[in-house]
């Protein structure tokens, strides 16, 4: 019988006085029996709404079905049908966004808290499954994959299952791309990583870290070695800054340096040799989830203000709403339409203040979103003493400089069509590399549809 319970169950959580001391996760996740009564929220919708906005398209409400019969790893094979980080996505996926804004329960209610069960689900299978998937018989082709991020383990993964020989090629010490390095511990437990790449390896995928595709090797190198394809899904991890006065003073950082050295190098633990800023008043510029996650760690090392500094409203603001609701039950101060025009430093090259302007929203520019102004003679000063810029970030520029013929936008940006083909026979692309920073989820959906193309090609290749 279906549970027409309006609200979703909540998700049991470390107090916000207690979890802004420590690096620990967030949410604890559902019971069984809390999956399976959310999953009896589910009304089976005949056109299956939640599927549709689904970037990577799980089956939602069969393996919801499975889950109330309380067979958690036929739930668990659905899903892993159609994607290859499901214990990932059930943490960092903007569902409300996507699938449970779909959702038919959404319209008088809540929506049925599909990401939440996906994650019971996960860490059930983890906990409790220890046979390794069956390897598919070798279909006699191999593909090259060019980064380890949520796009390359994705396409490696779905092309691993059709028995591609499949090797990936991380130009890092460790595996995960984004999800390694970028996003803290308390929202995606590393451990959680590590097993997810262990069940690709188990499916046959081979992974090369400390290779830096075009100095190591180039992509050219690759094809004439044998790969009858290249996915290129290397991220956008090159930083962006505002180009104003005082980025240069000693006090500014880049969010994707200041969580690298949190997440990658683990300078939280007790006894790392990474040196991190650990500020006393910290101002993160910028209102995406990157922001939230730069300031939520900046309160864990001990901060006593952390501010995030946004040009436009709350409304507006582009991180996910459960970010945001976190990170103010954690003491995050928000400034929001405030806009930040010089660092000022102190007589020995220290950040010590940043001059900001009041802003208004005007007319709404070519993204939809209405434009930030400048409020005349609002200027006001915010005493800081760390300021870590989060404003977006763009692809690095190795592979398009080391790959004749491969075309880029104006943003350093691949150009590929919707199934990751690129100007240059051969070589896919997706994720971040082509779209700029975005969710895991897309990247992921960029990394599946490549690797159905890239199955195609070599597969029908002349027919």
């Amino acid at each position: 019988m279906p549970n027409m319970s309006m609200t979703k169950n909540p998700i049991p959580e470390q107090p916000a006085e207690i979890r802004r001391n420590n690096f620990e996760e967030v949410a604890l996740g559902y019971t069984a029996e809390q999956a399976i009564d959310e999953a009896q929220r589910c009304l089976n919708c005949k056109n299956s709404p939640c599927v549709s906005g689904c970037p990577v398209a799980i089956q939602i409400p069969k393996f919801l079905e499975q889950v109330v019969a309380g067979d958690f790893e036929a739930a668990y094979n659905i899903i892993s049908e159609s994607s290859s980080l499901p214990a990932v996505c059930g943490r960092v996926c903007p569902q409300e966004s996507q699938c449970e804004s779909k959702c038919v329960r959404g319209i008088k209610g809540e929506a049925v808290g599909i990401g939440r069960i996906e994650r019971f689900v996960a860490d059930w299978h983890n906990a409790n499954v220890t046979e390794p998937p069956v390897k598919p018989e070798p279909n006699g082709h191999k593909v090259a994959v060019i980064g380890s991020g949520p796009a390359g383990l994705t396409c490696a993964g779905d092309l691993a299952k059709k028995g591609y020989e499949v090797t990936i090629f991380e130009a890092l010490h460790k595996t995960g791309g984004v999800l390694a390095y970028g996003i803290p511990q308390f929202r995606l437990p590393k451990e959680i990583v590590a097993k997810e790449v262990a069940n690709l390896e188990e499916l046959g995928v081979t992974i090369h870290t400390n290779v830096v595709v075009g100095k190591s090797i180039t992509i050219d190198e690759l094809l004439d070695e044998g790969y009858e394809s290249v996915f290129v899904g290397t991220g956008a991890g090159l930083p962006s800054f505002m180009n104003i006065p005082g980025e240069n003073l000693n006090g500014v950082l880049s969010a994707n340096e200041f969580l690298t050295r949190t997440n990658l190098m683990k300078a939280y633990e007790e006894g790392s040799k990474t040196p991190i800023r650990k500020g006393r008043k910290v101002a993160v510029i910028g209102g995406g989830n990157v922001a939230m996650d730069a300031a939520r760690c900046a309160l864990r090392y001990g901060a006593e203000e952390v501010y995030i500094v946004y040009r436009r409203g709350e409304e507006e603001l582009p991180a996910r709403a459960e970010e945001v609701h976190h990170a103010k039950e954690e003491g995050v101060i928000f400034k929001l339409l405030t806009n930040p025009v010089e660092i000022i430093g102190d007589e020995n090259g220290n950040v010590c203040a940043i001059k900001c302007v009041k802003m208004e929203l005007g007319e709404a520019d070519a993204s939809g979103r209405r434009s930030p102004v400048v409020k005349e003679g609002s200027d006001f000063g915010i005493i800081v003493d760390t300021v870590i810029m989060s404003i977006g970030t763009s692809p690095n520029p190795l592979i398009k400089n080391t790959t004749e013929g491969l075309d880029t936008n104006r943003k350093g940006c691949i150009v590929a069509d919707d199934f990751g083909l690129t100007s240059r026979e051969n070589v896919y692309a997706g994720g971040d590399a082509v779209t700029g920073a975005a969710t895991v989820i897309l990247a992921m959906g960029a990394g599946k549809n490549a690797a159905t193309a890239i199955d195609h090609h070599i597969m029908h290749e002349g027919e």
